[in-house]
């Protein structure tokens, strides 16, 4: 009953941050056991981290992929999305719906080929930061040595031929089935660097509880840059391509249009 009672707060606390068209309101508390990344965090691994980074992976590997296997009944389709990409570096972005979507990500992409951009307070302490650290994080940082460093290793990453993910829509929504808008920040890195951007988007059925099963990581058509176009069009195409895309996923998956709750801000003028 606990859990379903939980299940049934967020449902009205994501019904009514969509009523409103808040899609990117981080309403889940982080709490303080984290640390603004600064001029010294080791985006690039080097030396004795190497080791760490390998055993790490390895774990993952071998672990992750049945964990979610037999909690979520996971699948990966559209696998030959992915191969088209032969060794070509890529930005790829996908919904952010859960504390474990890195996995997910992890699955679809490769272990050892996949990293990913997340918010600052996921620089936790402890253990738990110990391993998302030496898993291919890569947080983004206030202080601007950090952001600088930041940003040269993922150039560095994509033309090495890895996958940078970036959760597009900023905020975590546990268990949020539809599509919601994107920033701008994945498709930035994308035409600065000049690699498309992969779509990714999860899709899965819930049980009264809220529990997720029937998982289903869609790995879709890579979404190439129109260089006929001027930047800041161009950007604006690939986000209105790959969130088009996004959403036909949904809706085939699901087989009903996505809709979204009756826009409040309209009803409360």
């Amino acid at each position: 009953m606990k859990k379903r009672a939980k299940h049934e707060k967020i449902q009205k606390i994501q019904d009514a941050l969509e009523g409103y068209r808040r899609f990117d309101y981080d309403y889940i508390p982080f709490g303080p056991h984290w640390k603004m990344p600064d001029e010294n965090f080791r985006y690039h691994r080097r030396g004795a981290d190497r080791a760490l980074v390998g055993f790490w992976r390895t774990l993952l590997f071998l672990l992750a992929r049945f964990l979610i296997g037999f909690a979520y009944g996971a699948r990966v389709t559209g696998r030959k999305n992915l191969r088209a990409l032969k060794k070509s570096g890529a930005v790829s972005v996908m919904n952010h719906f859960s504390f474990l979507d890195t996995l997910f990500v992890r699955q679809a992409t490769g272990y050892f080929r996949s990293f990913h951009t997340m918010g600052p307070k996921n620089n936790k302490t402890g253990l738990g930061g110990h391993i998302i650290r030496h898993g291919g994080m890569l947080p983004f940082s206030a202080d601007l040595a950090a952001a600088r460093n930041l940003n040269a290793e993922i150039g560095r990453l994509l033309e090495a031929g890895k996958i940078v993910n970036f959760y597009p829509e900023q905020a975590l929504w546990t268990n949020y089935q539809k599509p919601r808008p994107m920033k701008d920040g994945a498709f930035h890195y994308a035409i600065k660097h000049r690699v498309p951007v992969l779509p990714i988007f999860c899709t899965f059925r819930k049980n009264k509880r809220g529990h997720m099963k029937h998982l289903r990581i869609h790995i879709l058509p890579a979404i190439y840059a129109d260089e006929t176009l001027s930047r800041k069009e161009k950007l604006s195409d690939m986000k209105a391509r790959t969130a088009a895309a996004w959403r036909k996923c949904y809706e085939e998956a699901y087989g009903s249009p996505c809709v979204y709750l009756p826009d409040r801000r309209t009803s409360a003028e």
